[in-house]
């Protein structure tokens, strides 16, 4: 077998995994699946239609749609926002798949649908063909359920960096009986992060380096914003209380702020919630730098980034920060050690690690390339 076939092989794994794991897509089944349009630079056309050869292979009626990219007319609850949403996905369907940024808006829609709906996160055949396509969707399902577990029984979390972060906040009492909430109505393909985390509760100090970026919500211009120096952000009870660094830097950030929050209706100052990536077979072979947005909504869900949401007090708030290999501590034991999750550390983690190899192969040898080329900030 040659590379172009092992990479095809593989990425029909992944596409099942994508189609039955993920989706539950069966014989008989009418599937939409929208892509957009590869000349924005975000999603390549064959990942689709391979999912789609896939789909059809499988016994299932599928339609296979180009979109346009993300806009503003998506992410109300108006009558003509509905309307939007009821053209883009015209048809009788089970089940629709996402290739496009589109499905991202949609994750918060609260919209009662008989539709199953799958965001993409892989753009590409060969991210479809990598771990990060064909690691089962069950085992990472499992993973997030069992750091939800930790994360949300804990009493103290704290999350600290090499560049001086130390944000704190207490969590239900330990050992509370929680139940684990829907974070989104959209299912992510894969599964890459665990709940966000309520910060109302969190104080503290936060470094900011490189970009501020969107959460993939609202469109805006400019997108993202860059840092010359580390900013620090400090925060009392999910607040933004003031900036300390360059002036200009800081400036900049409070003219960003002010910008989307006007444009918006926001507020400005909050820190909504947080969340850690949990799948080290995330990668991002180009330069940040490049394109600031598309890097952060590829790569948030390594576990080297924990990613804030900011401005604005309903989910998920429209800009976000990243902090690069954080520690995160549930009542003093890491979890995340340095961008590493600490998976041995906890009853939950371990369990779940253990009934699969698959995990246990991907987290002895997680991803390097995250985008990062200038290594001048720590």
């Amino acid at each position: 077998m040659n590379a172009i076939q092992s990479v095809e092989k593989k990425a029909r794994e992944g596409a099942h995994n994508l189609l039955v794991n993920c989706a539950a897509v069966v014989a008989g089944e009418r599937v939409l699946i929208l892509c957009e349009d590869a000349g924005l630079g975000w999603y390549e056309t064959d990942v689709a239609k391979l999912v789609a050869q896939v789909a059809t292979e499988m016994g299932a009626e599928v339609e296979l749609r180009q979109t346009e990219g993300p806009d503003n007319g998506f992410v109300d609850d108006s009558e003509a926002s509905q309307a939007k949403k009821a053209k883009l996905m015209d048809g009788e369907f089970d089940c629709c798949i996402f290739f496009a940024r589109i499905g991202d808006q949609l994750r918060f829609d609260r919209e009662p649908t008989k539709v199953r709906r799958v965001m993409s996160y892989v753009s590409s055949l060969a991210e479809l063909a990598s771990d990060y396509g064909r690691i089962e969707y069950q085992a990472m399902s499992e993973l997030k359920h069992a750091i939800n577990t930790v994360l949300l029984n804990a009493g103290e979390v704290s999350i600290s960096c090499s560049l001086g972060s130390d944000l704190r906040g207490q969590m239900l009492p330990t050992g509370g009986n929680i139940t684990q909430p829907d974070d989104v109505t959209v299912l992510r393909f894969p599964v890459g992060v665990h709940a966000p985390i309520d910060a109302s509760g969190f104080s503290g100090e936060l470094k900011l380096a490189r970009y501020l970026t969107p959460t993939g919500s609202r469109v805006y211009e400019p997108a993202s914003i860059a840092l010359d120096e580390v900013v620090g952000a400090t925060v009392e009870h999910g607040r933004i209380t003031a900036y300390q660094g360059k002036q200009t830097d800081v400036s900049s950030i409070r003219a960003h702020y002010d910008h989307v929050a006007q444009m918006f209706s926001l507020d400005a100052d909050s820190l909504l919630s947080w969340h850690a990536g949990i799948h080290p077979g995330s990668q991002y072979f180009l330069d940040a730098a490049a394109d600031p947005d598309r890097w952060s909504n590829k790569i948030f869900t390594n576990p080297r980034f924990v990613h804030f949401h900011t401005c604005g007090i309903e989910a998920p708030g429209e800009i976000c920060w990243m902090v690069l290999d954080p520690t995160i501590c549930v009542d003093r034991e890491p979890l995340w050690k340095v961008g590493e999750l600490q998976l041995e550390y906890f009853a939950e983690t371990r369990a779940c690690i253990s009934r699969w190899p698959s995990l246990q192969r991907l987290f002895a040898a997680p991803n390097v390339e995250i985008g990062l080329l200038d290594k001048s900030i720590g």
